[in-house]
């Protein structure tokens, strides 16, 4: 029996290979949340030297590969058994092996989370082609997510291959059935537009009537590659989802004093949130209010 049998066969043996693919891909999205803003500012830095005419300094080389990961303290190089997902953090009880610098939590918390979330989207979706997009979509969100909550970016490095890939899925693959992937072409393609298009414009307008810039054009991308993978028709239920979340998130670290009125709050994470939810159950969420609505 072939590899592929085997986990038609077995949904216990599919979830449990996705969780083993998470921990390890979200041992790598901490690499890309902790790598890809520095590798973005090192870009701006040369292209700013060379629009003035100077020559850029030379670096050394660093990107998702190299130099191998070290601790952030010491610079101590770690070794490949400390590097395994979750249980290298426990192994060291949260600490660094040379030095014994704290590790953050976060580590080991990104990916079991992206393990897990690898696990609900094989329950999802099962043995299909549906399972192997939802878990790029769902890797991008979290990585997305990270990236935005210590800078306060979307980097177009993840979020405008997350939109082509969404078009591209709907334009080449068999659509699937209703609250699967991938949806038809047109609903993505218009997806991708009116996503882009609303946030845009609630942006200018917001500037038009405070003064101020109420987010980021990277939101405007994420929406639309939100479109284009799950269709126009969940676009309303994400925007709403987002926003209410985000509201009182805001509210609740305003009132704990962890948050001042002036400090922006990142909606990357809270877009990526409601687009996973519907995601996994989108449709069946709408049906069921509307459910509550009888026509007559």
């Amino acid at each position: 029996m072939t590899v592929g049998a085997l986990l038609a066969d077995s949904p216990l043996l599919l979830q449990a290979s996705c969780l083993l693919l998470g921990l390890l891909v979200g041992s790598f999205l901490n690499v890309v949340a902790h790598r890809l803003p520095r590798m973005l500012e090192r870009q701006w830095q040369r292209e700013a030297a060379q629009l003035q005419g100077q020559e850029p300094a030379a670096l050394p080389r660093y990107d998702l590969i190299q130099p191998r990961s070290a601790c952030p303290a010491c610079q101590t190089p770690i070794a490949a058994r400390h590097n395994i997902p979750v249980l290298g953090w426990l192994w060291l009880r949260g600490r660094c092996h040379q030095c014994r610098a704290p590790i953050s939590v976060r580590y080991p918390l990104v990916e079991l989370f992206t393990g897990l979330a690898s696990v609900v989207v094989a329950w999802r979706f099962g043995y299909d082609m549906a399972t192997v997009l939802a878990l790029l979509f769902t890797w991008a969100l979290i990585a997305l997510s990270c990236i935005d909550l210590d800078t306060h970016l979307l980097p177009d490095d993840i979020t405008l291959p997350l939109l082509w890939l969404g078009l591209a899925s709907a334009a080449w693959l068999p659509t699937a059935l209703p609250g699967a992937l991938p949806v038809d072409l047109s609903s993505a393609v218009i997806g991708a537009l009116v996503g882009y298009l609303s946030l845009w414009s609630v942006y200018h307008l917001f500037r038009l009537v405070t003064g101020k810039e109420g987010m980021g054009h990277g939101d405007f991308k994420l929406l639309a590659a939100l479109g284009a993978w799950l269709g126009w028709q969940m676009l309303v239920p994400i925007i709403l989802v987002s926003a209410g979340v985000g509201a009182i998130v805001g509210i609740a670290l305003i009132l704990l004093g962890r948050q001042q009125r002036d400090t922006p709050l990142p909606f990357g994470p809270f877009l990526a949130a409601a687009g996973w939810l519907m995601l996994l159950c989108g449709h069946e969420l709408v049906d069921r209010y509307l459910a509550l609505y009888p026509s007559h």
